[in-house]
């Protein structure tokens, strides 16, 4: 039994894959099957290490993006597609796995138009409340469609369709219980405002916290991801903006969260102020916290703004929308929100409703039933 993933090279087509392989290799276990053979085909690896921990082989692949603005660069990319294709084609007949599975992005377009023409099974999941175009297109023919929001659900037949949340993976899917204070070093008594910017960090995110900073530190403590490429800006600027307050003690930046310092981070959170990424809204989701988001707008991203208020509509987070931000808005919800405990409680219920923790087994499930048809 053959399993090959596929994706785009980023953090959110990879690591709902991770997420899905983590739970096949108990799913197996449980329904007593042989262990599949895994392979992730992308232009590049993403993680290695967390491949190699899950067995995964990867499988290099090639493909244009097709941007959706005028540049000499889709014309190159064109011809890029097409050696793309041939590699894929290539690729999956020696392969030729039981089921395909799809994360969207340009970069699988081309193993799933060989699974197609292969006549191989391909499943898909959608991250976004809008989903990308070669979803849209996959979906036409797909065996079944996974959905993250369920405002994605109109885009696709009605009877292959299915709204599972998304695939959190284990490492970041439950808080820390204890030790988290020693660990980041804060004090137990003062509220927690963790910060995320995503992997990369996020600049203008960056900016807002900066000049906020001054006054948050007066009344929380303040985890801080950064990003790495701007840790040492960010930790430079900081102390000039703290220099004359009682509490920069409570200002704690890091460049980046690994999975321990992400699941300390989440467990000593009284709030979190996040980008909208479809994976940190269901990790937030998974941690039962209320959130503040602030999206990238569009056209530079074209899905957190739509990510962010269908997660703001079930009532577990607010939005502010990134040409609104300033530092008194900022301060001003986070005092609204952490003011209101009845309000808090509503807010981490509501993420806890929204999370659907069980999405990666639900699909690796729908895998496994998958390829052993396609096998026997």
């Amino acid at each position: 039994m053959k399993i090959l993933f596929t994706g785009s090279g980023s953090g959110g087509h990879f690591y709902p894959i991770i997420a899905v392989a983590e739970s096949m290799s108990d799913t197996v276990r449980e329904r007593k099957l042989l262990e599949p053979t895994l392979y992730y085909a992308a232009p590049t690896p993403y993680d290695r290490v967390l491949l190699i921990a899950n067995g995964i082989t990867f499988v290099p692949t090639a493909a244009g993006k097709m941007r959706r603005y005028f540049s000499l660069l889709n014309l190159v990319d064109i011809f890029k597609t097409g050696w793309g294709v041939i590699r894929a084609f290539v690729r999956v007949f020696f392969i030729y796995p039981d089921v395909v599975f799809g994360t969207g992005g340009y970069a699988s377009f081309p193993t799933i138009l060989a699974a197609r023409f292969f006549r191989i099974p391909v499943v898909i999941y959608a991250a976004d409340a809008v989903p990308s175009r070669v979803n849209l297109w996959a979906g036409k023919f797909a065996r079944k469609v996974a959905i993250a929001f369920p405002e994605a659900a109109h885009y696709f037949p009605e009877d292959r369709v299915a709204h599972t949340g998304a695939p959190v993976r284990k490492a970041a899917l439950l808080p820390a219980r204890e030790g988290m204070h020693e660990f980041l070093k804060l004090e137990h008594n003062i509220p927690v405002i963790v910060i995320l910017g995503g992997s990369q960090g996020a600049q203008v995110l960056n900016e807002g916290v900066l000049s906020a900073l001054p006054l948050l530190v007066e009344k929380y403590q303040v985890v801080h991801q950064t990003g790495e490429k701007n840790f040492d800006e960010v930790i430079g600027r900081a102390k000039v903006v703290l220099e004359n307050s009682n509490h920069a003690e409570r200002y704690r930046p890091f460049g980046y969260l690994n999975d321990l310092a992400l699941r300390m981070a989440a467990g000593a959170a009284t709030i979190v102020v996040s980008r909208a990424g479809s994976g940190s809204i269901f990790e937030i989701a998974a941690w039962g916290l209320p959130s503040i988001l602030i999206p990238i707008p569009e056209p530079t991203s074209h899905d957190q703004e739509k990510n962010a208020f269908a997660y703001a509509r079930s009532g577990a987070a607010v939005v502010i929308e990134q040409n609104n931000l300033t530092p008194g808005l900022l301060i001003s919800e986070i005092n609204r929100i952490i003011g209101a405990p009845e309000l808090m409680r509503h807010m981490s219920e509501r993420a806890r409703m929204f999370a659907r923790v069980d999405a990666s087994k639900t699909i690796a499930n729908a895998l496994l039933d998958i390829a052993v048809s396609h096998e026997s």
